[in-house]
């Protein structure tokens, strides 16, 4: 069964969410998205690959902040998605609700994306000044935490200052945000240099579970972080990567963002798909056998 036959309660890039009362079901489908636009192709075991590297960073820092990860055991879920088991098995996550904080709470390591554009402009990053003389992928003295606000489904996420946050939550949960994602970011960038991977920059989502900030939606993955190989790290140009710029390469080379985007090529696909799978070896340090084949 490729796919649940319900209809969700809402609808992500590549989340599909179902209400369940004093939970959530959160099923991560294969598809992929860039540029803000959802893409005609699915990549294979994608959302397997997210939603499982997710659970093992959700269960490293449990420590450090809490969660909204229930289970990931379709025995667990409501009767309604038994039928749905096989396709649910890896790819899903019943989860506690939470209120959810209006902003993509986003921590650069490294200077590159939009963060170099707005520095070769002014030397700023969200209104933080860098020293002179940074290149693209040049490592940030220290990780700065850099916030976009959050848009709705065919919108635009918009950089913003940390004093916006400020203004947009309140002092008190923007410091909040400011100090657990830097934190969090900080010791997964630790780990992962163990494992010949620099985490350029990241994006966390954030809520709050009985009154408690928690880390909610996915984590440290190859869709809300870039992953750079750590044996080939070279400043001063653009470094090959484990996430899709694979995907944003080609549409970038191919497409002029007009119209609906087009159909990737097989080539696309495969490469895509490969780069997850190498992704979750490498960062969890087992191999990857897709729910269907355990």
């Amino acid at each position: 069964m490729a796919s649940i036959e319900l209809r969700p309660d809402s609808q992500g890039k590549v989340r599909d969410i179902y209400d369940c009362g004093d939970t959530l079901l959160m099923v991560v489908s294969d598809r992929v998205s860039a540029y803000d636009f959802i893409l005609p192709d699915e990549i294979p075991f994608k959302g397997e690959i997210l939603t499982r590297i997710s659970a093992f960073w959700f269960e490293k820092f449990a420590d450090l902040i809490p969660n909204h990860l229930l289970s990931m055991d379709p025995a667990d879920y409501p009767e309604r998605f038994a039928p749905y088991k096989d396709y649910l098995t890896g790819r899903s996550m019943l989860v506690r609700k939470a209120k959810t904080v209006p902003i993509e709470a986003i921590v650069r390591g490294y200077l590159t994306g939009s963060g170099k554009k707005t520095y070769d402009q002014d030397g700023t990053v969200c209104g933080i000044t860098l020293p002179d003389g940074l290149v693209e992928a040049s490592k940030i003295p220290e990780a700065i935490f850099t916030p976009s606000t959050k848009a709705e489904l065919g919108e635009h996420d918009e950089n913003i200052s940390y004093e916006r946050c400020a203004e947009i939550v309140g002092d008190d949960v923007a410091a909040q945000l400011r100090d657990a994602s830097l934190t969090i970011y900080n010791a997964a960038a630790e780990y992962a240099r163990t494992r010949g991977i620099i985490i350029a920059d990241t994006k966390f989502e954030f809520g709050f579970i009985d009154g408690r900030l928690s880390l909610i939606d996915e984590c440290l993955t190859p869709d809300s972080s870039r992953f750079w190989p750590a044996e080939s790290y070279e400043p001063g140009v653009v470094q090959p990567s484990y996430d899709k710029q694979f995907v944003r390469d080609w549409l970038r080379e191919n497409w002029d963002m007009q119209g609906e985007p087009p159909h990737l090529p097989a080539e696309v696909i495969e490469g895509t798909s490969a780069r997850y799978i190498e992704a979750f070896k490498i960062i969890t340090g087992a191999e990857f056998v897709p729910a269907k084949e355990q």
